[in-house]
């Protein structure tokens, strides 16, 4: 996979006129929500922030000012006009994260207190709490902390539970913050409308190997990217979401269930259980159309071989088998990786797979296809309705897409 394709999946940008409140407290890990802020804003999302007094001692307000947080509060008590400050959040924002939560915080959290700046705000907030603990694993594990912890969690706030490693005090056990990846998209779900809840989706991803010997195989450079972009989009909106992965496919989040496969036929079994139990099917992966007759377990060896004649035979049509057996209330949109007659080669192949909408676009450029964090699809649906698109994030590409969906 391409450098510039690793974390495309997770570069979302639509949040333009959302609004964040992020709360750090003193921890070592202080200095992560620095990455945070930068991510948050590239989505676009405006994003403010408290610090605790132990967080200053770890890191300076002037440092997320200077990433352009705002407003940025420390002390309980406002300098200036802001005579409001503990209640701004609850007013504008449309989540707020605590990142690092230390064992301080979560004991003011659950016992409702509001001694300092930040308690006050998150006891005035009544959207999404976003908490993500770090601590000592002594004290995480401490009965105190856990009665804490399970009580936010019983409340209906956003738990995400600190990761097992060596801490800075060289301590091993469960207590680092968590993967920033995962605290990213916890919050960005919960700043995001929920306007998939309650659907089921499924979505193949990334190449199919088809093994020859022990150590060759049959296959393709898909890298999966926009696969995992449409089932994190659809996951951000707040549907259940079953991914079937293709070999080396992107990290998902643990929420998304997976399905990881290697073959197109582990691919087409694991895509016709899921199936029948599912509202809308989002085929990208690259499947082989054949595979080659196995020579076996062993590898094979080229001496004294002149030539190599494989024989290939034809894997099921995974997106025409399960578009023929599409109940009514069910939808479907299949891709197209062409090289040629884009037009003509995904509007045919709309019909003949029984698609509702068909994704179509040229590979082997630098800016679209197989390895790309970007694309430049032509799209077209059952009713007759065709859009060409300029080169865009696959993010914004599978957001598009979504959208299409719900207003069919």
């Amino acid at each position: 996979m391409s450098p510039a394709s690793v974390n495309a999946h997770l570069a979302f940008t639509g949040y333009l006129g959302r609004r964040l409140h992020m709360g750090v407290c003193g921890s070592v890990a202080a200095y992560k929500a620095l990455d945070l802020l930068r991510r948050f804003k590239d989505t676009g999302a405006d994003t403010g922030v408290t610090l605790t007094d132990s967080a200053c001692q770890f890191i300076t307000p002037l440092s997320f000012e200077a990433l352009g947080a705002s407003p940025v509060y420390t002390g309980m008590y406002p300098v200036g006009d802001d005579v409001f400050g503990h209640l701004t959040p609850g007013d504008a924002c449309h989540a707020f994260l605590i990142a690092p939560a230390t064992a301080a915080t979560l004991a003011r959290l659950a016992c409702g207190l509001a001694d300092d700046m930040l308690s006050c705000q998150a006891l005035a907030f009544e959207g999404p709490l976003v908490i993500a603990p770090a601590m000592n694993p002594r004290m995480w594990n401490n009965p105190a902390t856990q009665e804490n912890w399970a009580r936010l969690k019983q409340r209906g706030h956003v738990a995400v539970e600190p990761g097992c490693g060596r801490m800075a005090c060289m301590d091993v056990g469960q207590g680092r913050l968590a993967d920033l990846d995962t605290i990213f998209l916890y919050t960005l779900r919960a700043m995001t409308p929920q306007d998939m809840t309650g659907q089921q989706v499924m979505v193949t991803l990334g190449p199919t190997r088809e093994q020859w010997d022990g150590v060759r195989f049959w296959s393709n450079p898909s890298s999966g990217v926009m696969g995992a972009c449409f089932a994190v989009a659809a996951w951000l909106r707040g549907a259940q979401v079953h991914a079937v992965c293709g070999p080396a496919t992107p990290w998902l989040p643990a929420d998304i269930t997976r399905h990881d496969v290697t073959g197109a036929a582990q691919m087409y079994q694991a895509a016709a259980d899921l199936w029948p139990r599912m509202d809308t099917g989002i085929f990208t992966a690259a499947v082989a159309d054949f595979s080659p007759e196995p020579f076996g377990a062993e590898k094979f060896k080229k001496s004294g071989t002149e030539t190599l004649s494989i024989r290939f035979t034809p894997n099921t049509d995974i997106l025409k088998t399960l578009g023929t057996a599409k109940r009514e209330n069910q939808r479907i949109v299949g891709f197209a990786a062409e090289t040629g007659n884009l037009h003509e080669n995904a509007v045919g192949k709309l019909r003949r797979k029984n698609a509702d909408m068909i994704v179509g676009n040229i590979v082997g450029t630098p800016e679209s296809g197989f390895q790309s964090a970007t694309n430049k699809v032509f799209v077209a649906d059952k009713t007759g309705r065709t859009e060409e698109w300029p080169v865009q994030p696959k993010t914004e590409v599978a957001w598009r897409i979504l959208d299409w969906l719900l207003q069919m």
